[in-house]
């Protein structure tokens, strides 16, 4: 496992072997790897380098950016040539973009060669600190979590493990012991998102409600819920505007996403029942009570853990500015996934088993004649190949 390699390796190094004109930025969910790909480039890169977190408990101020920033330049004079710099968890830093912004228009104008990597955890203040001060400056790059292949490749899973255990690889060494699994799942994984990356990072009136609609989300993986039957069931729940200000907080922490109703040809109402989809089976496996193989038994729990599955390898691999991610509901009919880029469409129908489901794709094929239809699952796609496959390929 030390030495498996993500594909974002290869092609870091082949962007950092060259001068930056623009620095990269890589930013996905804790826990999948990003730290360890940054160290895997600085290592097959010939050249120097200055690593350095701001994952501390009381967040650094602007100087820390500048600091490290002269230790590059130190290191740029010792060695007379390129010197990689990693910023890691820059999000934490207060002012962070309006620095790094001042910083690297200097640096464009000094004959020093500091390639510059920066990695985040929180898609939203990465996204905010980018777009308002650094357009034009930097490049994306997004480390999902770890898909079913590189679980094979790097673990030896199988199909069935990987659905109930994710895509995390620090968590995999505690997979035989699946007590201690979910606990390190619930303390090291999600607590530590939730206090570090969502309720230090944002202003959050009722920190409980927070923590209970992500459990309500683990609890009804890939499934339809209005605002109106969460507030039922949630204690203190404020109002719909705060649950869907909520959910999309738990989303730009790459933990859950609440998939809107698809229209076209309209504006799309907010307020629709979202379906919620975490963004990586182990986050609903590890608060459930049901084990590996409880749950494998369990045809209708199990089919809902396929279904969620397929909806993270689509929201894991897809980008949002090139695809949108919706479900579809009229009447009885009901298609699963709608991916939309442009003007093409493309249903999904996931086919695990369940029972008295009714298929929606010819109904949603009767509305929109142009779109494809893709089943998984079933006599569709076998979901080996869906999973080991980029969910690009099949659009």
């Amino acid at each position: 496992m030390n030495n498996f390699e993500r594909s974002l390796v290869p092609l870091l190094v082949r962007e950092f072997e060259k001068k930056q004109h623009v620095f990269q930025v890589l930013t996905g969910p804790r826990q999948v790897g990003k730290t360890t790909i940054a160290h895997q480039v600085m290592d097959k890169l010939p050249f120097p380098f200055v690593y350095a977190s701001a994952d501390s408990p009381l967040p650094p101020g602007a100087e820390w950016i500048e600091t490290q920033w002269r230790r590059a330049e130190v290191e740029a004079d010792r060695s007379r040539g390129p010197v990689f710099l990693v910023l890691d968890e820059v999000q934490k830093v207060r002012g962070w973009s309006e620095s790094l912004k001042s910083i690297w228009d200097a640096a464009r104008r000094s004959p020093r060669d500091i390639r510059l990597l920066v990695l985040g955890s929180s898609a939203l203040l990465i996204r905010e600190g980018l777009s308002e001060s650094l357009a034009g400056r930097f490049f994306l790059h997004r480390c999902s979590h770890w898909t079913f292949q590189e679980c094979v490749d790097a673990f030896g899973w199988d199909l069935p493990r990987w659905l109930y255990f994710g895509g995390y690889p620090g968590a995999a060494a505690f997979s035989d012991d699946e007590q201690k699994w979910k606990r390190y799942v619930t303390d090291s994984l999600i607590e530590t998102v939730l206090a570090r990356d969502v309720l230090q990072l944002q202003k959050i009136t009722k920190p409980t409600l927070l923590r209970h609609l992500f459990a309500l989300a683990a609890t009804f993986p890939a499934q339809i819920l209005s605002y109106n039957k969460m507030l039922g069931q949630l204690h203190d729940a404020g109002n719909t505007t705060t649950l869907a200000h909520y959910l999309r907080l738990l989303e730009t922490a790459f933990l859950v996403s609440g998939l809107e109703l698809f229209s076209r040809g309209s504006v799309r109402k907010r307020g629709s029942s979202p379906k919620l989809l975490l963004w990586n089976n182990a986050l609903v496996t590890a608060l459930s009570n049901r084990s590996f193989n409880e749950s494998n038994s369990d045809a209708i729990w199990w089919g809902r853990l396929v279904e969620n599955a397929v909806g993270g390898h689509l929201v894991n691999n897809l980008y949002p500015a090139n695809y949108s991610i919706t479900y579809w509901r009229h009447g009885d009919n009901e298609v699963d996934f709608v991916i939309a880029r442009g003007t093409e469409l493309c249903a999904i129908e996931v086919k695990s088993g369940r029972s008295g489901k009714v298929s929606g794709l010819e109904a949603f094929r009767a509305r929109y004649p142009d779109a494809r239809l893709i089943v998984v699952g079933g006599n569709g796609i076998p979901l080996h190949d869906f999973f080991s496959t980029p969910a690009e390929a099949w659009l």
